[in-house]
């Protein structure tokens, strides 16, 4: 929807907004800069130097996991189609994208990343299986499938910046890509670490009070639940009221898709798995852990459960002759919030840094990725045969400001254009399909599996790409009656296929190299001498 400067209302650029938008980009350049001595080499700037603790780590892995689009984008649609039972996703974010992800992968990506001196996922296909075409054919997935994603992240904002302080969207974007770039550029993953350690603190009270100010303008929690029960969904089966505040809403199976396509997607996303990377001990990874499920509740709960009560503010949405929202579903969370928040008040103010964070917080961990896989990946060894260590960073700073520079310009023509092009949109959802369906089982095989074969994950991409791509493109099956392939179906049948596809086609290619094998799990064998709290010890 095109945004012009005469939706801006009335008393925009209040001073108090201003000012607290202000302190907080100040603050955000100035932890920049403070960690710049500790971006100087190739590890410090990628990961941190290996040493990035427990709250650090959680925070950034929580950040870059909920962006402006699960906030605006996702908690609108799934909560308006599936009511408050929407909230299941956030609960799978938490148990299946954060908890399970952090104890299946945490340690044994750390430790074997470390032993591989790998710093990207392309790098350590390369090291694992011996072949650099796996790390050229996952450099390729990561720089096709990342940009539009990346682009997808200002969408969120517009409304709400327009509504809280009548700024145009195109100033909004180049804010946005000005700041996130001038951190990332001077202080590397520390400073994105430590901002995202701030972004997370703004979102987790930013979420929490939305849901009780949204609540309470319709007579809080019960009398909300009590009116969104009196909803009817038309289903299969007919009209059935109270559905939308069931326990598993007006389409379950559906719903389900949505848990898995959005939790297990985690587990093959580069820019996730990659916090692994740097984790610095054991203790880091236990604390670690808990934190992010904790936050993952709050925050993916929350913007899901807020979303669920959607259809409340019907009148205000205003709901178009198909029963879809008259503004798309993009229009359903800032509407919510323009009836139930005062557009010139503090909470207001909260809830556009609480958006602007979780898309600075998204947009810094992606482009990091893009620019660290290209250069470490793709650059170095391929087009540059000896490149430097000074040389690489230098070359992933350049990349950073091309990464932005590319994806501001395509929200930008997205922005100005008549007609949107839908093509870009629809790519933030087959992203997480594209790339988590190639890497993920990949990945995890690789980490506890000696049999895992080259040939196998050459399959997963193939299978992967294929499908979510050809989906894009117009292949629709019909999955059941009255529902076609969509990109969530796609991603999440491609993810869950991988886990299939790579030990059936290792059973039937030839066993890898028995040297390479042994020599990659090595690291688990190394003896470490630990404390008797931690683990008991024979007696003498």
């Amino acid at each position: 929807m095109r945004r012009t400067e005469n939706d801006a209302p009335e008393g925009a650029f209040p001073t108090m907004k201003l000012a607290i938008l202000a302190a907080y980009f100040v603050l955000l350049v100035a932890i920049g800069f403070w960690c710049r001595r500790k971006a100087a080499s190739v590890d410090g700037f990628v990961l941190g130097g290996r040493s990035v603790g427990p709250w650090l780590t959680a925070f950034a892995y929580g950040t870059s996991y909920f962006s402006a689009v699960v906030f605006v984008g996702y908690a609108g649609q799934f909560g308006w189609r599936y009511g408050i039972s929407a909230t299941w996703a956030g609960i799978g974010n938490a148990v299946i994208g954060s908890l399970l992800a952090w104890a299946v992968l945490g340690r044994r990506t750390r430790i074997m990343t470390q032993h591989l001196d790998s710093a990207t996922m392309p790098d350590f296909f390369a090291k694992r299986f011996g072949s650099p075409a796996l790390k050229l054919a996952a450099s390729a997935i990561i720089f096709v499938f990342l940009i539009p994603y990346t682009a997808s992240l200002y969408n969120g904002l517009s409304r709400l910046f327009v509504m809280a302080f009548g700024i145009d969207y195109a100033w909004c974007i180049l804010v946005m890509s000005l700041l996130t770039a001038v951190y990332v550029i001077a202080g590397g993953y520390l400073a994105t670490a430590i901002n995202d350690f701030i972004q997370g603190v703004v979102m987790l009270f930013g979420i929490s009070a939305t849901i009780l100010a949204v609540l309470g303008s319709k007579g809080g929690l019960m009398a909300a639940t009590a009116g969104l029960a009196r909803e009817t969904a038309a289903i299969p089966n007919g009209d059935v009221p109270g559905v939308f505040a069931s326990f598993l809403g007006p389409d379950p199976l559906n719903l389900l898709f949505v848990v898995i396509l959005t939790s297990l997607g985690t587990w093959g996303l580069p820019q996730m798995v990659q916090k692994f990377y740097a984790i610095k001990d054991e203790g880091a990874i236990k604390k670690g852990t808990l934190i992010s499920t904790v936050f993952a509740f709050v925050v993916a709960g929350g913007c899901y459960f807020l979303g669920g009560f959607g259809r409340l503010f019907a009148s205000e949405i205003g709901v178009a002759p198909s029963g879809q929202p008259a503004g798309g579903f993009d229009s359903v969370v800032p509407k919510m919030l323009e009836t139930a928040i005062s557009p010139d008040g503090l909470l207001m103010a909260l809830v556009v840094v609480l958006v602007l964070s979780a898309s600075m917080s998204t947009l810094s961990s992606l482009v990091m990725t893009s620019s660290s896989t290209l250069t470490i990946d793709f650059i170095r060894g391929t087009m540059v045969k000896d490149m430097k260590p000074k040389a690489q960073v230098l070359c992933m700073r350049v990349l950073l400001v091309v990464f932005i520079a590319i994806s501001a310009a395509i929200a930008l023509v997205q922005y100005k254009s008549t007609s949107p092009i839908a093509f870009i949109a629809q790519m933030m959802g087959v992203s997480w399909g594209a790339m988590a369906g190639s890497f993920l089982a990949p990945f995890l095989y690789a980490l506890y599996s000696r049999r895992v074969t080259k040939a196998s994950v050459w399959a997963c991409f193939a299978f992967a790409l294929a499908l979510t791509v050809s989906n894009v493109f117009g292949w629709k099956p019909v999955l059941w009656e009255g529902t076609a392939m969509n990109p969530i179906h796609a991603g999440a049948i491609a993810m869950l296929a991988g886990l299939a596809i790579v030990p059936a086609v290792s059973l039937f290619t030839p066993k890898p190299e028995r040297s390479l094998v042994d020599g990659a799990f090595a690291c688990y064998d190394r003896k470490t001498v630990v404390p008797q709290s931690v683990a008991l010890g024979e007696e003498d």
